[in-house]
């Protein structure tokens, strides 16, 4: 009888980020991570808005897996539950290799803050947890934490600021309890910005988190 077996190979694939430099050498950076079927240029358009006229780099990383919407644009996704194990390990060190690079490329900056959208939020958390470099500050609109990051000590973990809009659907009152009670579990400093709005990066939020992370990152 014929036999099926599955394999996996690593290979080298090619990802996309997109900097945004302020007009003087920056001392803090923001570090982007776009929701399901957003891009890169979508998570950066989030980053300007945050950053206001502090004098931040922006860095909006883009998922390693882009598809075609039916409208024919081209899209990206973080990953599938298919190879989730191989998946997960292959963003983390894409990330870690955008923020090394970035890092040694702008060698003054000493401070980092990490910000997702949506299925974003996830490598939000993971690259806080996993990518070699310390953050300051994480902000986590519409997005749980992870179970891989939960199941960790979470040692070092910056200062998290959550965002819910009353009419989110899907990162529901009963999903943001349970984060904040993990992050609080692990002895992370976590605040929670509430909004009137839905899945979405709303002015009531940004101004909140723009707030918050100066505070956090200095000018």
């Amino acid at each position: 009888m014929p036999t099926t077996t599955t394999h996996q190979l690593a290979t080298l694939v090619h990802g996309t980020y997109l900097v945004d430099l302020p007009d003087t050498e920056p001392k803090a950076a923001l570090f982007g991570f776009h929701g399901y079927g957003e891009m890169a240029e979508d998570s950066l358009e989030a980053l300007r808005r945050l950053r206001g006229t502090e004098p931040w780099l922006l860095c909006a990383v883009q998922g390693l897996h882009p598809f075609y919407r039916k409208t024919g644009d081209v899209v990206a996704s973080w990953m599938t539950k298919f190879d989730r194990e191989n998946a997960l390990a292959d963003n983390v060190r894409w990330t870690a290799a955008v923020i090394e690079r970035i890092q040694r490329t702008h060698p003054a900056i000493e401070r980092r803050a990490y910000v997702g959208f949506s299925q974003g939020v996830a490598m939000t958390y993971r690259a806080a947890a996993g990518a070699g470099f310390a953050g300051h500050a994480l902000v986590a609109l519409a997005g749980d934490v992870p179970p891989d990051v939960a199941a960790t000590e979470m040692r070092g973990f910056p200062p998290v600021l959550i965002g819910r809009g009353s009419e989110e659907q899907w990162y529901t009152e009963e999903k943001l309890a349970d984060d904040v009670g993990v992050l609080e579990a692990h002895g992370v400093e976590v605040e929670v910005g509430r909004f009137d709005g839905g899945h979405e990066w709303d002015e009531a939020f940004v101004e909140r988190a723009r707030g918050w992370l100066g505070e956090k990152l200095g000018g």
